[in-house]
C-alpha cells in the first residue's frame, strides 16, 4: 500500500507499507502495479495513538448501559428519568454514577425512584454496585442491606451468568479515533482475561496488567504481559510493609507495578512503598489526580512513569468547582509541573469512566477549562506525545514515523498547523494496524468491518 501526499512531520511526502512495517519515505513514490494507493491530500500522517489506560470489557458494556451521572445525567429528575426510561424489560444496568447527581443513593432509593426491574448502578469509581430490593432478590448474595456492594463483580458476573463483553464495537469506535493499541489496566485481570484480549491482538497491538496470576506468561504476538496493578481503597489502606512486599515479589517476577492514586493518602502510601521495594523499570502511578510539588519531586527522584487522564478536569469540572477544596485545586491533574520536572508522562482515557476520544483529551491537556491553573496546559505537541509511546513502555519517547517502523498509523482530515489549533474537531480518516487499513473513511466501505 501507498500513501501519498501526506504530511509527515510538516513535509509532503509518501510513505510505503509492505509486510505490516514502513518500508520507504520519500517525497514522491510511483504506485506500483495492483498496488493500492490513498491519496493524503496534505492532511498530517501521524502514529497511531495508544490508550495507555483502558477498562475494555467494561468499555464494551458500557454501550449498552445507561449512563446515570454527568454529563448525561445532572440531578435527580433526570437519573429517574433515565432509569423509568431505560429500554428493555428486565436488567437495567447503570454506569457512571455521581453522588452530586442524587446524593448517597442507596437500595431504598432506588425501589422508590426506579422501575420494578432489577437494577444495578456502578459508581463513577468504578468498585461499587448499588442494587435495588428485586436485583438483591435474584441474586441471592451476601449483599448489605443498604445495596452497596464493593468489589463484587466477579461473583456478581458468575451469579448474572454474564460472558466477557463482544469487543467489536469498541475496537471499531477506537480505530475510528485513530487508536492502534491499547493498555487494558482492570487489576483482576487473570490468565483466561489475557487469553480473551489477545485474540483480538490483530486489531489492536496489546499492553495487559492484571493480578499476579499473569506472573509467568509469555508475550503472545502483538498482546504483551503488562505490569501488576494494584488498586487500593483509600478507607482501608494495606500497612506499609504488605504494600512493599507486594512490589517486591512482582519485580521478582520481572513485572513492574502500577499503582492507582487518586487521593494524597494513596500517593503517599504507594510512594513510600515503592521507595522501600526498590523500583523496576516500568513502575508506573496511574491517575496522580492530586499532586503537591512534593510528590512531584518524590515522583521525579524515583523516576516512576505517571499515566494521566488529562480530560477529567474538563469532564468534571463542576463536581471539581463543587467538591474539591480550594487548596487542592491547583493540585489537580497537572502536566506542565511533571512535564518540567522531568517526569515520564503518558495518557489513558480510564474508559468507561472517561471518554474514548483522545482529541477531546488533548484540547483538554492544551486549553484548561476556567477555574483552574492554566499554568499546567501543556503545548499541542506534548499533548500528542501523550498518546504515542510505545504499548510496552509509556514512559519511552514517542514514536515517530520511520522506515523499518510498525505501520501503526492514522490519517487526519487536516494538516497538523490547522489540526493543533483545535483539536475537538479532529477527526481521523483513516488507520492502519501493522500495516492492515482497519478503518478507513476515504473508501465506500471499510475493509474490516466484518471481521471485528
Amino acid at each position: 500500500m501507498l500513501i501519498g501526499n501526506a504530511e509527515v512531520e510538516g513535509l509532503i511526502c509518501a510513505v510505503r507499507i509492505r509486510d505490516g512495517m514502513i518500508s520507504d519515505i520519500a517525497s514522491n513514490l510511483a504506485p506500483q502495479p495492483e498496488e493500492r494507493f490513498i491519496d493524503g491530500k496534505g492532511c498530517a500522517l501521524l502514529p497511531g495513538l495508544h490508550d495507555h489506560h483502558i477498562h475494555l470489557n467494561a468499555s464494551a458494556a458500557a454501550l449498552h448501559s445507561v449512563h446515570c451521572g454527568p454529563p448525561q445525567v445532572d440531578n435527580a429528575e433526570q437519573l429517574i428519568g433515565a432509569l423509568q426510561n431505560a429500554p428493555g424489560t428486565r436488567w437495567i444496568r447503570g454506569i457512571g454514577y455521581h453522588h452530586a447527581v442524587a446524593g448517597e443513593i442507596d437500595r431504598n432509593w432506588l425501589d422508590e425512584n426506579g422501575p420494578d426491574r432489577p437494577i444495578r448502578i456502578q459508581h463513577r469509581g468504578g468498585r461499587m454496585w448499588v442494587l435495588n430490593s428485586e436485583a438483591i432478590d435474584f441474586l441471592e448474595m451476601d449483599i448489605p442491606e443498604n445495596g452497596c456492594l464493593v468489589d463484587g463483580d466477579i461473583e456478581l458476573r458468575q451469579k448474572l451468568g454474564l460472558q466477557r463483553p463482544d469487543l467489536g464495537s469498541l475496537i471499531a469506535m477506537l480505530h475510528s479515533h485513530g487508536i492502534t493499541g491499547v493498555t487494558e489496566v482492570t487489576p483482576g485481570n487473570d490468565r483466561h482475561d489475557f487469553a480473551h484480549y489477545s485474540n483480538k491482538a490483530l486489531l489492536l497491538n496489546m499492553n495487559i496488567m492484571g493480578s499476579e496470576d499473569l506472573h509467568g506468561i509469555e508475550n503472545t504476538g502483538r498482546a504483551n504481559v503488562g505490569p501488576l496493578k494494584i488498586h487500593n481503597h483509600d478507607y482501608n489502606l494495606p500497612p506499609l510493609a504488605e504494600l512493599t512486599g507486594q512490589i517486591a515479589d512482582a519485580h521478582g517476577h520481572d513485572r513492574a507495578v502500577a499503582i492507582h492514586c487518586v487521593t494524597r493518602a494513596e500517593m503517599m502510601l504507594s510512594l513510600a512503598a515503592i521507595e522501600e521495594a526498590g523500583v523496576h523499570v516500568g513502575d508506573r502511578i496511574e491517575h496522580a489526580a492530586i499532586a503537591d510539588v512534593d510528590i512531584i519531586r518524590q515522583i521525579a527522584k524515583l523516576n516512576l512513569t505517571v499515566v494521566t487522564q488529562p480530560h477529567f478536569i474538563t469532564e468534571r469540572q463542576e463536581a471539581y468547582r463543587r467538591d474539591v477544596e480550594p487548596y487542592e485545586k491547583p493540585n489537580l491533574w497537572r502536566l506542565k509541573s511533571f512535564s518540567e520536572a522531568g517526569v515520564k508522562l503518558a495518557a489513558g482515557s480510564d474508559a468507561p469512566f472517561g471518554k474514548l476520544n483522545p482529541w477531546k483529551a488533548m484540547a483538554s491537556a492544551v486549553e484548561r477549562p476556567n477555574g483552574f491553573d492554566q499554568d499546567e496546559a501543556i503545548s499541542p505537541e506534548t499533548a500528542l506525545a501523550l498518546y504515542t509511546k510505545p504499548k510496552d513502555n509509556a514512559g519511552a519517547m514517542p514514536r515517530k514515523i520511520a522506515v523499518g517502523e510498525p505501520a501503526d498509523l492514522c490519517l487526519l482530515d487536516r494538516s497538523w498547523g490547522t489540526a493543533k489549533s483545535g483539536f475537538a474537531s479532529v477527526t481521523v480518516k483513516a488507520t492502519w494496524v501493522a500495516g492492515e487499513l482497519v478503518y478507513d473513511t476515504i473508501s465506500s466501505t471499510n475493509p474490516h468491518s466484518s471481521a471485528v
